[in-house]
């Protein structure tokens, strides 16, 4: 049964059936029928140009299919978008201070200004960046602005997390230390949805794996049973290194 976060009715399971995003003559998401439950972390994988990004993008409502339906629970509808949250692999930082990138998030989601700073605070406590709050976020180091990027998000309580690469451009030390506050937020109660290249992260941080090729699922199964025991030979392809075309 999916949690339900601040009072907020419970948006997951979400159904997305024949999803289909094309552009000019291309077909990039071909077809997809799929459901996310509340719970297990889902990691993304597949080859450049797999279609990744783009899937998560769809879901999140940034990007409108070019068929199929993607159905959150009891109807939400646009109000989904309210209890759901996205950082990207490169986040974009306001020109203010650190606590002022999350507490303007908190002001575009209408959370009352009374709220605000304690849970600014909260939020950048629990991302180790209570001592850069009054920084400008553009001076930051890019681990530091990945972790405020986190930070932004984990503050709204979404149930469902969306993270595209998340750590693509970091060294291992900062690797760990987003990696540490994503299995956090997936901790408290969120939904974890990510894409990324690292297969051992996605051993680390994935409860099932997902691999998407051509912009279609070849495979879907838990974590150990997708590295040790792949069905599809697309997939053990992939798993030992080898070029998908």
């Amino acid at each position: 049964m999916a949690r339900e976060m601040s009072g907020a009715p419970a948006i997951l399971p979400l159904a997305v059936e024949g999803l289909t995003y094309t552009a000019g003559e291309a077909r990039l998401i071909d077809d997809l029928t799929f459901r996310l439950e509340p719970g297990p972390r889902t990691v993304i994988v597949g080859p450049n140009g797999a279609g990744k990004s783009l899937l998560l993008r769809l879901c999140h409502g940034l990007l409108t299919p070019t068929a199929g339906t993607i159905r959150w629970s009891g109807g939400a509808g646009p109000d989904a978008s309210r209890r759901q949250a996205m950082v990207f692999q490169r986040p974009v930082m306001l020109r203010r201070s650190a606590a002022a990138n999350v507490e303007f998030a908190l002001s575009l989601r209408h959370i009352p200004r009374d709220q605000r700073k304690q849970r600014v605070a909260a939020a950048l406590a629990k991302t180790g960046l209570a001592d850069v709050a009054g920084r400008p976020a553009r001076v930051l180091s890019f681990g530091e602005q990945q972790r405020l990027a986190l930070a932004r998000a984990w503050a709204l309580e979404p149930q469902v997390l969306w993270l595209d690469e998340p750590t693509a451009s970091l060294d291992p030390a900062a690797t760990r230390a987003v990696e540490a506050i994503i299995d956090a937020i997936h901790a408290g109660g969120t939904k974890i949805v990510m894409t990324t290249h690292d297969l051992g992260q996605a051993r680390r941080l994935g409860d099932e794996i997902v691999l998407l090729h051509k912009g279609r699922i070849v495979e879907r199964a838990p974590t150990a049973d997708f590295f040790e025991r792949p069905q599809s030979p697309l997939s053990r392809a992939f798993i030992q290194g080898e070029l998908l075309w």
